[in-house]
């Protein structure tokens, strides 16, 4: 497997593409203490080669994994963890407490999946979800820890884009792995300056709220840098995080001036598309809203879906109470 796929850091982390959509664009990462290792997110099923290359590459073997760890159950980045565990005799997988049942049977999940994108490209991306025995399952949650060979990984309730959503810090490299709680920084984004970041509102439980909280307390860690699975080590989070909280606001609230209709979704994408051109121009990006649009892809109207469920819930909370 071609080292390109791999981009390794200082403090035994190394990035690997995991193939889904474009390169470099989704990671899982390979952590190393002391002989032992933990993935960090999987990507999809067809992603499994190449996280076992990347074991290789570093002169390990499958039974040296102590731990597959999921900052949440969305298949980009949980999509292989049954399929690597098959792989793994000696792993356990740590998930949130929503995100177990989903491992142990994964039916609902992959039902869930087909609802958003369609039998065919469901299953076309993902395959076929593997199960994982309930015994080889670790519940985390906030305050969790989790030892590799005296390396601890401390786990914080981080959600926001999903309510099954943690983050792992990482005292060894000052550093948070974020999954999606600290949105993304894809690489057709970045500049010279350095990365441009963007949120994720994937449905469907986006909370404006929540993810400003989340955001907030990771960066009360002062961290050296943040693990985005989408994508590669992003020094000085501190930046980059009013971007994204901005922008988040701006979604929320030309979607509350627009409502949540279905007839409104063309309206909020080109709506959302200019709010996230104007971050990305004032971070350093010199793009137009037609690239950015061809660029975001289908992540663009992932967005949109994912605040009109937010802002239809939260109408129907409201009409309920009066």
């Amino acid at each position: 497997m071609s080292s390109a796929y791999f981009n390794t850091y200082s403090h035994g982390i190394t990035a690997i593409d995991t193939g889904y959509q474009y390169p470099h664009y989704d990671n899982a990462y390979l952590v190393l203490e002391n002989g032992r290792a933990a993935f960090i997110d999987t990507g999809v099923n067809a992603s499994v080669p190449r996280l076992l290359a990347a074991l290789d590459q570093q002169g390990l073997k499958p039974e040296d994994v102590d731990w597959v760890l999921l900052t949440h159950i969305h298949l980009d980045h949980a999509g292989g963890a049954g399929s690597i565990m098959a792989q793994l005799p000696n792993a356990r997988l740590g998930v949130h407490a929503r995100g177990v049942r989903h491992m142990i049977d994964p039916t609902q999940l992959m039902s869930a999946v087909i609802a958003v994108y369609g039998e065919e490209t469901a299953r076309a991306e993902y395959g076929t979800l593997v199960p994982i025995p309930a015994e080889r399952i670790e519940t985390l949650g906030e305050g969790s820890e989790i030892q590799l060979s005296g390396r601890t990984f401390s786990i914080m309730d981080s959600p926001g884009h999903a309510r099954h959503h943690i983050c792992i810090w990482d005292a060894h490299s000052a550093a948070w792995f974020t999954g999606d709680a600290f949105g993304l920084c894809p690489p057709v984004f970045r500049t010279a300056s350095g990365h441009c970041i963007l949120p994720s509102t994937t449905p469907s439980q986006f909370d404006p709220v929540a993810y400003h909280t989340t955001v907030h307390k990771l960066l009360a860690s002062q961290p050296r840098a943040v693990f985005p699975t989408h994508s590669g080590e992003v020094l000085h989070p501190e930046r980059l995080a009013p971007y994204l909280l901005a922008q988040i606001d701006a979604m929320v609230e030309v979607a509350e001036r627009g409502g949540a209709d279905t007839d409104g979704a063309p309206l909020l994408e080109e709506s959302f598309a200019q709010i996230y051109t104007h971050s990305l121009l004032s971070q350093g990006w010199l793009g137009s809203v037609s690239e950015l649009k061809s660029l975001m892809g289908i992540d663009l109207g992932l967005n949109v879906e994912g605040v009109k469920i937010w802002l239809d819930q939260l109408q129907k909370s409201s009409a309920t109470k009066n």
